[in-house]
């Protein structure tokens, strides 16, 4: 199964995978799935680390090669498709890392794998958590 991590899941899966629903823990363990990690997530952990909202994060964004590897998970680039989707979902959801992760998990054919009740708003979007 193609799994996109949600910026928090990245996050909880590297420093705190406690954190993670035993069913996100499973998915993310599970070889046989294939786990990608948007452009989108990693700008949105860069602003916020700059921001001051996410101090720890700078170790994260160093190592960022080997903390995906640690993961076994892809790169996933922002595809023109998917911001044209982005902007058109019919969502009152204004969040537009959020947005934008929607519509790539809807544009590539992936689960979303994330905690956030928000992502609810958007009408055909596979999330687990």
């Amino acid at each position: 199964m193609k799994l996109l991590l949600d910026t928090h899941v990245l996050l909880w899966a590297l420093a705190e995978p406690a954190r993670l629903s035993p069913a996100a823990r499973d998915l993310l363990t599970d070889a046989s799935n294939e786990l990608y990690v948007s452009a989108v997530s990693l700008f949105e952990v860069s602003t916020k680390h700059r921001l001051g909202k996410l101090p720890t994060a700078g170790a994260l964004l160093d190592a960022l090669d080997w903390n995906m590897a640690r993961l076994s998970a892809r790169y996933l680039s922002l595809d023109p498709s998917d911001a044209v989707l982005a902007g058109a979902l019919p969502s009152p959801h204004r969040d537009p890392f959020d947005r934008l992760l929607a519509a790539q998990s809807q544009g590539q054919g992936m689960a979303l794998v994330s905690s956030d009740p928000a992502f609810g708003s958007f009408q055909g979007l596979t999330v687990i958590w």
